[in-house]
Parts: structure tokens; sequence; C-alpha cells
């Protein structure tokens, strides 16, 4: 069981400049007054629609972003997403992108240097690992970020949902790599908006809703909740409008 808190968030908020003319000067704000703590060794499911601030809120966690209000309090551990492809250079090879890419998540050279076979191997990019980033698609740039941070072995890994890249068989390999992690002692940060997948793989659970924390407990709690909120809309057929994920 998990009890000591290794990252606590205490009324986040994160803002940023509207682009539209007739409102600037008025900050977006991604994320409001968001709270909660991240426990050794559990899986922590962070639920919520589109537009809630999933996106925002990961890379908080991993130190991208600084809270404008509220604090991040982070003892000390390493952090890694695994949809991120941190550092990379378009005009780099693959190998070059993964030596930086690791190092920038806080490995050493020769630490990258030894994993690396196993980085090119997971990713199955062929020749072109030794091409330029820039002739990549999205997709293969997205199997080499995450080879990557799966070989980082940072103490801390945020799983984002939007991870199904490559084929089917890339994607089944990923999805077990994902859920071995989750089935180990690893600290896992899952975010998604299913609350079965949630439910199925995580024992805590965080409801961020209009960019503010709403609930926070045990699973099956937090997404029974979730699940509530939803069902009106799904009834009459309406509810909120989708808005961007940020």
């Amino acid at each position: 069981m998990a009890h000591n808190s290794i990252i606590t968030l205490d009324g986040v908020g994160v803002s940023f400049p509207r682009q539209a003319l007739l409102r600037r000067g008025e900050p977006f704000w991604a994320l409001e007054n968001v709270s909660f703590d991240v426990r050794e060794g559990e899986t922590l499911g962070v639920i919520g629609r589109n537009g809630a601030g999933k996106t925002t809120l990961l890379k908080v966690l991993a130190g991208i972003l600084k809270p404008e209000r509220g604090k991040l309090i982070n003892t000390g551990h390493r952090v890694a997403m695994l949809s991120l492809q941190l550092g990379f250079l378009p005009n780099l090879d693959g190998r070059d992108n993964a030596m930086l890419s690791g190092i920038l998540m806080g490995l050493t050279r020769a630490q990258v240097r030894a994993r690396l076979g196993r980085i090119v191997e997971f990713a199955e990019l062929g020749d072109f690992i030794d091409e330029p980033v820039a002739t990549y698609s999205a997709g293969m740039r997205a199997r080499l970020g995450f080879a990557v941070a799966l070989e980082c072995d940072p103490d801390v890994v945020l799983i984002d949902e939007i991870l199904g890249v490559g084929d089917a068989d890339f994607r089944a390999k990923s999805a077990a790599a994902i859920e071995g992690l989750i089935r180990s002692n690893k600290t896992v940060v899952l975010v998604s908006h299913n609350a079965d997948t949630i439910e199925r793989l995580c024992e805590r659970a965080v409801w961020i809703e209009q960019r503010v924390t709403r609930a926070l407990g045990a699973v099956g709690d937090v997404a029974g909740a979730y699940r509530l909120s939803a069902a009106p809309a799904s009834r009459d057929g309406g509810g909120p409008a989708a808005q961007p994920e940020v």
C-alpha cells in the first residue's frame, strides 16, 4: 500500500494569454484551483472531460509549466511523460534525439548510450532511426519519445490517454508496457476521460472538472460520481459542449 506523498498540489492555477483581439489582457485559466497528492507506489487516476485541464495538469506535474497560483511540492522525484518527445530537434537523427531526450530526462550520457539499443528496438523505426526527425510522421516521433521515456525509468510516470500510435501490433506492445508499469511498484499517474479505464487500473482517483478539483479518493467513489455527473447529459442528449483539450 502507498503511504508517503511524494508530490503535492495545493490550489494550483495556470493561465495563458488569450489570442482573440477583443479579449487580450484577460488570461484564460487552464487550471484554476487543483489540489491533490501523489503517493509513492500508487497508480493515481486523473479523470475529466475534454477541456477540464488534464493535459495542462500533466505538464505541471512534469515540471514543464509552473503554477501561477498555489504551489507544487515535489520531494525530489524524477517525473517523465510517456507521451512527451522531450528535446527533439528536427535536424538530428533518431539516435541523437534519443540521446538528447534521455539526458534531459535526467540520465547521464553513458546511461542513455547503454539503453540506446533497447530504445531503438522498442520504437521499431527501422532505417528511419538514422534519418532526421524532421522526416518522421507524428506517430513515429511519438513512438521514439515513448521508447525513450520508458527506458529512462523515472520515479513517477505520467501516462496520457492519447498514446495510441503506430499500427495495431505497436499499440498492443505499448499497452502491455504501460500495464506492466502499473502492475509494478512504480508510481504512475494515468489520465483519461474513461471511468472504466480509471476504475480498472487505478487505486485512487482525482476528478478534474471545469479546471478545479471536484473529487479525490477511492477510485470507485470518484468514478461513480463522475458517471453520475455525465448521466443527465447522456439521457437528454445535451450537456456542455466539448472544449479543446489544454
